[in-house]
């Protein structure tokens, strides 16, 4: 078909030849079999992401870590077995036949989970009211199903009034799987049905939305297919808060793009009666853009290989392998079925031909982007200035931001019956119970090394694994070789109980004190267990923190000068997406704190924060000033800036609103990093598209005009 001529003003556009017809109907169903092909090949691994993924901290940790190096050695004295503490209190002082009864009851429960080895005898405390056991679970095992199993083993037939509590490794691990369970479908319907919803009222059309859902869906698709064999090969470490924010990131991503390819394609279908000449101008408007995008969030996810932490380094990875399927599905799946169904995508709201429609991005409108343009363009300085200010008040509350650690019995949100059994232990048992310091030693130097652990505060006990089965038994004993202590490769391992609980920060501080004290009597030593790996943990955030939030600015900013042939442009571009960054943070800081009164963030809180709130918000800068370059070319950077504000105003709120929602949606998983994560980025997302995209960027670049553009041509010439 020929295209109508345009009215003075349009951009001539010599339409290309059409292919023949049998081809504009081959192509497009080619491309959306194989993206069906690749829906049924990989939505059954959705299901399937436990088999390949692990929450265990430990394996987080570089090799180089005290802890790593601990753990590794600890099966040879201890075994695989993941150990349950068992706490159990009565109405009243336990009595002997109590004891007798409780006895029977643990090693009928531990042969009913299959436990490796015998359950501990009870262990009474000194008051008398608690007894504790330890129950070694097999590491293969589901510990969420093996927990629950020995919760209701050892509740059968005990004496009335008695409670039963497990906590431990075991346990903290066994709420952490449970909180995951609802990833696979709670996560994912909440997302989806939130980026539905929205788009419903975007384009008030039944259809359209379902298409770029299903653009959506199959992207998560061939990322999950692709990720779950790299993860099973062993390339990468997968975790159910990895699989949360990769099927969050690509559902966001992969509609974002697809609402700028849409746009774009509505736009022409007005202008060119031929849906694929309209197809072919709409992929040449939006593969730049989209690939810029995508480009800088895979550049700035890839920063985090450089991390210390294996969480970090691999999350960089899958992230970014689901950003590449959300481009090629925005860039060949969405074109192809838009393709196919033509006008009627759009039903009940068909684009149609309008020859004297105004051109683009023109000032003749009511609508809400043509006033907004009209606010900056009357006063650019005010608008800037006052918005800057804002924001920079929004920082202040940096200040009051905790993100030095988390206890473990924190991570899960809600009631946790590791958590009470760990606080019922307290009362009864040095806080530290269940979770001892390991200090591996030389054998020779057993008894120094022992005598600085011993006279360290913050120790209540210390205890030697001796040679045969049962547990570790009192270092005096050990000394005495009555059992001798068992030696693996010229080591023994000694048990350090602390008298604070083990995930708090004065058991971190006692570790740092082991750490320091036996450097110089017994510099071999190696101090590990679960406080030493959150210790060496947060240690290792705090250190990718330093290192990869200036790399992601520096790729980021490379890339936006490629991409805008400027410099001056760029810089500025990077310092709102830190002031919005900033902005975002700071309020989080007020709300996880004062409001919401949160036991603090993990170290990697700010991380994941900044990382990905820069480089999505740079995906809003890309979409915005690569449509002002194109204006610049021929209206001038004034005007540019007014008319890419009025082209590209809707996109890129309905997209902020969609990545916002899919966040939001992770806050259905009641672990705190996420609950976290999720407001941190879709409050910042909003404030960068609502405030820093539509306000702050335009009037900035509207009051310096074509110096922005410095050095390129355009900052010295007329368009």
């Amino acid at each position: 078909m020929d295209t109508p001529p345009r009215p003075a003003g349009h951009r001539a556009s010599r339409p290309a030849p059409n292919p023949p017809r049998w081809l504009l109907v081959l192509v497009p169903a080619v491309l959306v079999a194989v993206w069906l092909a690749l829906g049924a090949v990989g939505g059954p691994y959705f299901g399937r992401v436990g088999e390949v993924s692990t929450d265990d901290r430990a394996s987080y940790l570089p090799s180089t870590a005290e802890a790593t190096q601990v753990e590794g050695r600890l099966p040879a004295f201890t075994g695989d077995a993941v150990p349950a503490v068992v706490v159990v209190t009565g109405p009243g002082e336990l009595t002997p036949a109590d004891l007798t009864a409780i006895g029977q009851r643990l090693e009928t429960a531990a042969a009913a989970v299959g436990a490796e080895g015998q359950a501990s005898p009870p262990i009474p405390s000194d008051d008398g009211l608690a007894v504790q056991a330890f129950v070694p679970l097999p590491a293969s095992a589901d510990l969420a199903e093996a927990t629950t199993t020995l919760r209701e083993a050892l509740r059968h037939d005990l004496p009335p009034g008695t409670e039963v509590l497990v906590t431990g490794p075991a346990g903290f691990a066994a709420d952490l799987t449970e909180a995951f369970t609802g990833i696979d479908g709670l996560l994912l319907a909440a997302a989806l049905a939130a980026v539905l919803v929205i788009l419903v009222l975007v384009y008030r059309s039944p259809l359209l939305p379902l298409a770029v859902l299903a653009t959506s869906v199959l992207a998560l698709c061939g990322a999950l297919l692709t990720v779950w064999w790299l993860a099973r090969a062993g390339v990468l470490l997968l975790s159910g808060q990895t699989q949360g924010i990769l099927f969050i990131l690509v559902i966001g991503a992969a509609t974002d793009y697809a609402l700028l390819y849409v746009a774009r394609y509505r736009d022409e279908l007005r202008r060119t009666p031929d849906r694929w000449e309209a197809t072919r101008r709409a992929w040449r408007g939006a593969v730049e853009p989209v690939l810029a995008s995508g480009g800088t969030v895979i550049a700035g996810l890839l920063c985090l290989l450089l991390s210390d932490l294996r969480s970090n380094s691999s999350l960089g990875p899958v992230a970014a392998t689901g950003i590449v399927f959300a481009m090629l599905a925005a860039l060949t799946l969405l074109p192809a079925v838009l393709l196919l169904l033509g006008r009627a995508a759009f039903w009940p709201r068909r684009p149609t031909v309008d020859p004297q429609a105004p051109e683009p991005g023109a000032d003749g409108g009511p609508g809400l982007w043509a006033r907004v343009a009209r606010l900056v363009a009357r006063r650019p300085r005010a608008v800037w200035v006052t918005t800057a200010a804002v924001l920079a008040v929004g920082c202040a509350g940096l200040t009051q931001l905790d993100a030095s650690g988390v206890p473990q019995s924190q991570l899960v949100l809600g009631g946790s019956e590791a958590r009470a059994g760990q606080e019922v232990l307290a009362e009864h048992f040095p806080a530290g119970a269940g979770s001892p310091a390991m200090v591996l030693v030389p054998q020779e130097d057993l008894g120094a090394a022992g005598d600085v652990v011993a006279g360290q505060d913050g120790v209540a006990q210390v205890s030697v694994v001796a040679e045969g089965a049962g547990p570790a038994v009192p270092l005096e004993r050990a000394l005495a070789g009555a059992p001798a202590p068992l030696v693996v490769d010229g080591t023994v391992l000694l048990q350090a109980t602390l008298t604070d609980p083990a995930d708090s920060m004065a058991a971190e501080q006692t570790v740092r004190d082991l750490r320091t004290a036996l450097a110089g009597p017994v510099p071999e030593a190696l101090v590990g267990g679960s406080t030493a790996t959150d210790l060496d943990t947060n240690a290792a955030s705090v250190r990718d923190r330093t290192l990869i939030i200036p790399l992601v600015l520096t790729v980021i900013l490379v890339i936006l000068v490629l991409l805008l042939r400027a410099v001056l442009a760029p810089v500025l571009l990077v310092a709102t997406t830190v002031l919005s960054f900033g902005t975002a943070m700071g309020v989080a800081a007020l709300v996880f704190g004062p409001v919401l009164d949160l036991p603090g963030a993990d170290p990697a809180v700010p991380l994941y924060g900044f990382v990905f709130l820069v480089a999505l918000g740079i995906d809003y800068n890309i979409f915005l000033m690569s449509r002002v370059r194109e204006e610049t070319l021929e209206h001038g950077t004034r005007e540019g800036v007014l008319r890419g504000l009025r082209l590209t105003g809707g996109i890129i709120t309905s997209a902020g609103l969609v990545l916002a929602a899919t966040f939001t949606a992770l806050a259905v998983i009641p672990v705190l990093f996420l609950v976290q994560i999720a407001f941190i980025v879709a409050f910042g997302v909003l404030l960068d598209t609502f405030v820093v995209r539509s306000l702050l960027v335009p009037a900035l670049v509207h009051d310096l005009g074509r110096v922005v553009w410095w050095p390129s041509r355009l900052a010295r010439s007329a368009p």
